[in-house]
């Protein structure tokens, strides 16, 4: 079974503003997908961080994922709101969030998959869940163990993120993407 992994808006994000979405690509090795909000979300993104744009062009992601049954839907919408926190005023709100939880727990074919965040709301739900989750700081050590980076060049990479106003759990040291 092949495991996919599935970075969401905030993650594409710290990499576009960083001009390393390639480095993201190499670390997600054909594995990648998204769903359709999360793939709505990334080109509204593209008009503050211009290399999002990238995305849609690229296949590295795939065809975002759609949802277009009605009681699919309707449990979505449930995860939206009991869990996140989404509203009837702002009905995209959350919901990347919610449709990778629920095709990732609920469709065969992505059991097992990484969800790869940075809200760490959404990652205490889903690991409460059983779905395995990375950060940020997790691919880029795989970068760094895969030899895709340097580990102080991934140090930095990660420092150059948060100096964008990026909000990431950061490593202490350099030493600490080897791990």
């Amino acid at each position: 079974m092949t495991e996919f992994l599935f970075p969401d808006n905030t993650v594409l994000c710290n990499f576009a503003a960083v001009n390393r979405l390639e480095l993201l690509d190499s670390t997600l090795d054909g594995r990648g997908r998204w769903t359709e909000a999360v793939a709505y979300e990334a080109t509204r993104s593209a008009r503050v961080l211009p290399d999002l744009g990238q995305l849609a062009a690229g296949d590295w992601l795939g065809e975002p994922i759609e949802i277009d049954d009605e009681s699919e839907i309707q449990q979505i919408n449930a995860i939206r709101r009991a869990v996140f926190g989404g509203t009837d005023d702002e009905p995209l709100k959350h919901l990347g969030e919610a449709q990778t939880c629920f095709v990732i727990l609920k469709r065969s074919e992505f059991a097992g998959s990484w969800w790869i965040s940075d809200d760490r709301e959404a990652v205490r739900y889903a690991r409460l869940r059983g779905i395995t989750t990375r950060e940020t700081i997790d691919l880029v050590s795989i970068a760094v163990i895969n030899g895709d980076i340097g580990t102080q060049e991934g140090f930095g990479l990660m420092q150059k993120m948060a100096d964008q106003g990026r909000c990431l759990r950061l490593p202490s040291s350099a030493a600490d993407l080897r791990r």
